[in-house]
């Protein structure tokens, strides 16, 4: 700048401050004027005093001194009703509660459990988080549709993550129209417990699709008169890089009223503890380890979890923290909403996967592969010696299936009329089973009460529903294996207790190599007699 540019662009100023002033200067003009002026910003503002409105009322019987103006009276309700609320608000969750009610922008029906956004349709609230049975949350009708709230957590999520450069995806991929987290809202709309059969860990998208539907779920809760003593979502982690990812995501929905934090072994325990007590989070995110001994020293509260998600849970189990998982449920006393990520399509995982979901549960996966549409269904195979041994253990499978089984599972009998089956299915009719070998007979299953166990021709398997079906048991192996594969990829479909029993001779030892390469591909146990069958039957050839 040339020497004395800058006394110029003093005097410049100076003068602009001058005229300023001078304008806003109140003394300049009568009280009169000035009183006509505010008049005037008051009318292209819209506001109005009482005494400028353009209707008057008149006195009534209710209100015979017109001392309202004809406002209705405010209605106040009776006194003494109870509040839901089970304990009192910190003040930071005051402060939170207020930002949730500024932006959410909705209001909330207690009786219809319907949103209604202005200018927008009602949609039907997903309570799937409630504290009732889950028998009750299943029969509700609810909404698959996104609300306005999840749209602006994925938004606010996405924005932070481009800026700190956290995340890989491209402008054709955003938040808001990914097909997986899209699928997900469907499935978590149903109100059934989840599993996720891909068999990878938890991406960036899936939390940020998992975190934005539970936030609203929270909310929604909230606008309802509920409050939370603990926090409402729990995110189990196997790593401490893994929490500080979720964590990463999560953080984003502190300007929307979502507290989340983060607890690993990474950190003091001490300060830790302090941190939770000055605090009181929405969303907590740890490894298994740590969480067990902050539970330990009571530093915490989970049992009104309402929402459970487990990520990683191959690599919990393998890591050794198994029985930690199990003693972390214990202290959860309510009914919450379980996610499970399955890192693995290991067989050995399978039982804690079934602790974890113990009830009638939706899979989520947009993969169309084999293992992943097999998920958690065990694939039992025993080589027969002959027919009376091949009856011998499928009455085995009857009787096992009946002793541990619970009021709601099913069990399917797929016989070949080709292959001599009346002495099964006589010793199946004396037992109980339903037999349906003809094609005007058919067994519906959904309209009886009680385990099931039901009987259907092969030629019959097309035109019959076997998603319901826990166990299928296969007395003569099927002749080929694309019809294997149908019955392993579309039964068990709402559980994760599947079981397919297959029973073989020395007539089908060839399909026993494809048998074995669908195991192994399964990573299921393959049995030494279904390996001598294949040796026998390449020797034969």
């Amino acid at each position: 700048m040339a020497k004395g540019d800058d006394a110029v662009r003093r005097k410049k100023n100076k003068a602009i401050c001058k005229k300023l002033r001078r304008k806003n200067d109140s003394s300049t003009v009568s009280a009169k004027a000035a009183a006509a002026i505010a008049a005037k910003k008051r009318r292209k503002a819209g506001k109005r005093r009482m005494c400028q409105g353009m209707c008057f009322s008149l006195p009534s019987p209710d209100d015979p001194f017109n001392d309202r103006h004809g406002k209705e009276e405010l209605k106040r309700k009776a006194p003494g009703k109870k509040k839901l609320a089970t304990k009192e608000k910190a003040p930071r969750r005051e402060e939170s509660a207020a930002k949730r009610q500024n932006t959410f922008g909705g209001n909330i029906s207690k009786k219809s459990n319907c949103l209604q956004v202005e200018n927008e349709p009602i949609i039907e609230v997903p309570d799937m988080a409630d504290h009732c049975g889950g028998a009750q949350r299943q029969n509700r009708k609810l909404s698959e549709l996104p609300s306005k709230f999840v749209f602006m957590c994925l938004s606010s999520i996405e924005n932070a993550l481009c800026h700190d450069d956290a995340y890989s995806g491209q402008e054709d991929n955003i938040l808001s129209v990914d097909s997986w987290g899209l699928e997900f809202l469907k499935c978590y709309s149903t109100g059934k417990d989840l599993i996720e059969t891909s068999g990878t860990s938890v991406t960036t998208e899936q939390v940020a699709w998992i975190v934005s539907g539970a936030a609203d779920t929270f909310v929604r809760k909230e606008n309802q008169g509920l409050s939370f003593a603990s926090p409402f979502l729990l995110f189990l982690v196997p790593s401490q890089e893994k929490a500080v990812q979720v964590r990463t995501v999560c953080k984003p929905l502190k300007s929307l009223g979502i507290h989340t934090v983060s607890i690993h072994s990474g950190a003091a325990l001490d300060h830790q503890i302090q941190g939770l007590k000055s605090c009181e989070p929405e969303f907590l995110v740890s490894t298994p380890e740590r969480l067990m001994e902050l539970l330990s020293l009571k530093a915490i509260d989970i049992s009104d979890v309402s929402i459970l998600v487990v990520d990683g849970l191959s690599t919990i189990c393998s890591a050794g923290y198994a029985d930690t998982i199990k003693s972390i449920k214990t202290f959860i006393s309510s009914d919450p909403h379980v996610l499970v990520f399955n890192d693995s399509f290991k067989h050995n995982s399978i039982p804690m996967v079934r602790h974890l979901l113990n009830g009638s549960i939706c899979r989520l996966s947009l993969s169309d592969t084999i293992t992943s549409l097999s998920s958690c269904i065990i694939q039992s195979v025993q080589v027969c010696t002959s027919e009376e041994d091949k009856i011998l253990k499928s009455t085995e499978a009857l009787d096992q299936f009946r002793s541990s089984s619970s009021h709601n599972s099913s069990m399917l009998y797929i016989l070949r009329k080709e292959i001599k089956c009346n002495k099964l299915v006589k010793t199946l009719k004396a037992r109980g089973c339903c037999i349906s070998l003809d094609s005007d007979d058919r067994v519906d299953s959904n309209s009886r009460s009680g385990p099931v166990v039901s009987a259907i021709d092969l030629e019959h398997l097309s035109t019959t529903e076997i998603g319901h079906y826990n166990v299928v048991v296969l007395p003569s192996f099927v002749p080929s294996m694309d019809t294997y594969i149908h019955i392993l990829t579309n039964m068990a479909r709402e559980s994760v207790n599947g079981v397919l029993h297959s029973f073989l001779t020395a007539e089908d030892g060839v399909l026993a190599g494809q048998l074995i390469g669908i195991l192994e591909q399964c990573e299921q146990e393959v049995p030494e007699a279904l390996q001598d069958l294949h040796h026998k039957s390449e020797m034969k050839e």
